[in-house]
Parts: C-alpha cells; structure tokens; sequence
C-alpha cells in the first residue's frame, strides 16, 4: 500500500517536484518567500527616463541664452540708430516716418521680452517637473534595489564613485602642474600620444542641413580678432562653398548669434570658389581647392581678392584621390591644408607619386608660392584626414562608427614615417569631414557631419 507525504517548504525559490521512493510517492512544494519583482515599476522609471530625455534638449537647454544674445543684440542696434539719428538731425529728422521706425524696433524688442518671459516660465514648470519626477524615479530605484540579493548596483554605485574620485584627483594634479602655453612658431611638446574628448560638441545654427563643411579659428590672428571663429558650409551638393561666416565668440557660433558674412563670389560654383571641405585659416586670409582646379587659392577676407597658385600638372583633384574608407568616399577632398606652429601646409597626391601623399609648404605672401615639399608613401586613399603639428604630419582611418584611429606620422625634419601609432580619437557621429590642428590652443577643431567638435591633443 504506497502512502504520500506532504511537506511544505518557505525557500527563496520557487520548485516542484515528485519522486518515487520505494514505492511511495513523496511530494514536496517549495514556496518562494519573497514578493514577485514589481517588472511594471521598472517600465514605468524608463518609460519616465526616455520622456525626459525627449523633453530636456540641447535646444531647449540654449534657447533662453539665444533670446537674451539677441535681445542684447536689437537693443545695441535700436541705440546705434537712435544715436546715428540724433547725429544727423537737422532739425526735421524725428518726423512721422522716423519715429515710426524707431517705434517698429521696440515693438519687436518687446515681443523678444514677451517670448524671453514665457520660455522662462515654460522651463521653470519643467525643471519642478523633472524634479518632481526623478525624485519619483530615485525612490522607485531605491525600492527596486532591495530586490538586488547580491548587492550588485550597490558595488556599481561604489565603482563609480571610486571612478569619480580618480577623476578629480586627476584634475587636481594636472591643474597643479599645467601643460606648458607655447606661442605661435615654438615648437616643443613631443609627439601626439593621445587625443581626449570631444572637449566640445555642438551643431551650427545651420542645424543637421549641411555635412560638409569646415571650422576653426585663424592661426594667425590680427590683433583684436583673436577669439574670432570662422565656418564654412558647403551649401552646393556637399561639395561648394562661397562664402565665409565668421562669429565674435565661440558661444556665438555655437548659438548662431551675430555672424558677419563673407562672399567669394555671388555664384556657386564658379571659379575660384571653394572646393571641397578641406581650408584653413591664416592671417585673415582662407587657403582652399579652387574650383575644378589643381590650384591652391588664398582668399583675402579684408581686399576680398583671390590669389592663387598652381600645383604639379599631376596633381589630383576632382575626387581622383580623396579621403575615402570602404563606407564612404569623401568627395572633392583631393587637397587637404593644415596649419601648424610654423605656417601653412597643402597635403596631396600625384600620379608621379603613385597615389601617394605628397606634402607642400605654402608661403603665405600674396601671391602664394609653394615651397618645400616632402613625398611619403602613404596612399592617399587609405586615410580620412590629415594634420599638421610642429612639422610632424598625421593621418587618421575610419575603424567604425564610434571610433577615428590617428595611425600615421611623417616628420618633416627627420623624413621618418611610422604607421603604428594606434591613437584613438572617439567620434559623435559616423563620418569625420574635416579636421584640423589649431598652434594657438592644441585643439583638433573638426567637423562631423554637420557637428563642429574640439579635442585636446596630448604630447609626449
């Protein structure tokens, strides 16, 4: 006669089972202690999360300091007229029309404060709200956290405030003893090691519209033009360009905030326009791929007058040699310009060369006149981007979307040539299109489909 047992059991995990023992049946339930994870608590905190993140844009963040750069902007305009007015009144000047204008220019300083005001208000009731809601979230997590037995997000918690520690610590030596300033034509920091940010990162007032283009500062200033940026799009095919916008600030560029516009030509293309996303900046003066050409053109921003010079017959141009990778070929970027501590460089290639990089020195007297030149044998085509630094050339490859590599080095000096560097530049966006060493401040200034981005060089 088979008899049966029933044993009920409190255990952390729920099981079932039955076996046969000498011809009785013992049954056992194990029954598991603890409440059944609350899975609709964890949607609900990112459910919040990604609302969150969709309300809180870099737009948003920005806008109030757009209106109040530009509220600032309208009320120095409306007292240059005012003053241009009182200078040449002759006694009939404040007629109708006059004070109508006037009248008209602080309507719409008016409608700016009225705007200023309900963003302000608008973002004041989504800050209590984001407050209100990742206090939600936090005490959500924190109940979540008791289901944790292992106490994994605590030891997480524990590792990132460790990291954090490193991190200042880091900062704190560095700020200790800082990297030493050198002047325009001093050279002296070693070779590049390594590349940290983006330090900065930020679309154009242009928005995602244009992927090609170029940015910088000049690295040759004139006095008073020192903080002054420059960007070029290239609004033709994302191949032209025509014009030159330059910015007072970098939160000026980075806001879109009184630009100053500079034009080649009224056409484009045409000739000796820009070709390409390749130019530099130099003693107020932009040195880029003329037109359909094999010429480097230097284009004066005070004469707005062009001066070119021509490179060998077999040269590339018209992408027979572009930055490429296997994803992508970089269209019209036969010519790449660098500038370093010591001037301005073409780099290029030619038949003659076998494809291969070939490097230039431009003497920037106007005309220009190329000068020293230096073959490699880097082919061309194997890299993305090119820079210059105390005479050293580097060149960059694509290895995926998240990742540029700085793999080669040519010095001028020594005519020494490596291809293992293996540093390792960290990217926003899929595609480099320009990039550049700036002497005055150590930044690579880039441009990454439609994004303008700085990284800071470390030096050996």
């Amino acid at each position: 006669m088979s008899q049966s047992y029933v044993f009920t059991l409190m255990l952390i995990i729920p099981l079932i089972f039955s076996q046969s023992v000498r011809g009785k049946d013992c049954v056992c339930e194990l029954q598991n202690s603890d409440p059944a994870f609350p899975e609709n608590k964890l949607s609900n905190v990112e459910f919040t999360a990604i609302q969150c993140t969709r309300n809180i844009t870099l737009e948003k963040m920005t806008e109030i300091d757009r209106l109040v750069l530009g509220l600032q902007h309208r009320i120095r305009q409306l007292l240059d007229n005012v003053s241009m007015l009182e200078r040449e009144d002759n006694g009939n000047l404040y007629a109708a029309v006059s004070l109508r204008i006037i009248e008209l220019e602080l309507a719409e300083i008016q409608d700016l404060l009225d705007k200023l005001n309900r963003t302000t208000n608008n973002y004041q009731q989504l800050s209590v709200q984001a407050a209100a809601e990742f206090q939600d979230m936090t005490d959500t997590m924190t109940e979540l956290e008791k289901f944790d037995h292992v106490q994994v997000m605590v030891k997480q918690r524990e590792n990132k405030l460790i990291k954090r520690d490193l991190e200042r610590c880091k900062e704190e030596l560095n700020s200790t003893s800082p990297a030493p300033t050198l002047s325009p034509g001093h050279c002296g920091l070693g070779h590049v090691v390594s590349a940290s940010g983006p330090k900065m990162y930020s679309l154009t007032e242009y928005g995602t519209s244009y992927h090609y283009g170029a940015w910088g500062r000049d690295a040759n200033p004139a006095p008073g033009d020192e903080n002054k940026y420059w960007l070029v799009v290239l609004t033709s095919s994302n191949a032209y360009g025509n014009f030159i916008r330059q910015y007072s600030s970098l939160s000026s560029i980075i806001l879109g905030i009184a630009p100053t516009d500079t034009y080649i030509s009224s056409s484009n293309p045409t000739t000796n326009t820009i070709q390409g996303s390749n130019m530099v900046m130099y003693a107020n003066s932009l040195y880029y791929n003329c037109y359909y050409s094999h010429s480097v053109c230097q284009f004066n921003l005070t004469t707005q007058s062009i001066s070119t010079v021509d490179l060998p017959s077999d040269t590339g141009y018209n992408s027979k040699f572009p930055f490429a990778h296997l994803g992508t070929t970089y269209s019209y970027t036969d010519m790449d310009f660098a500038t370093d501590e010591s001037g301005v460089y073409v780099i290029y290639a030619t038949t003659s060369n076998f494809g291969n990089v070939v490097i230039s020195k431009i003497q920037t007297s106007n005309p220009p006149v190329v000068g020293q030149t230096w073959k490699t044998s880097l082919y061309k085509t194997t890299s993305t981007n090119t820079f210059m630094v105390c005479g050293v050339l580097y060149a960059t490859r694509y290895l995926d979307k998240e990742r540029e590599e700085i793999f080669y080095s040519y010095d001028t000096i020594t005519n020494k040539e490596r291809f293992d560097l293996k540093i390792i530049i960290k990217k926003m966006q899929t595609n480099i299109e320009y990039l550049n060493y700036d002497p005055r401040d150590h930044l690579l200034y880039v441009y990454s489909d439609a994004y303008i981005l700085t990284y800071d060089l470390i030096f050996q």
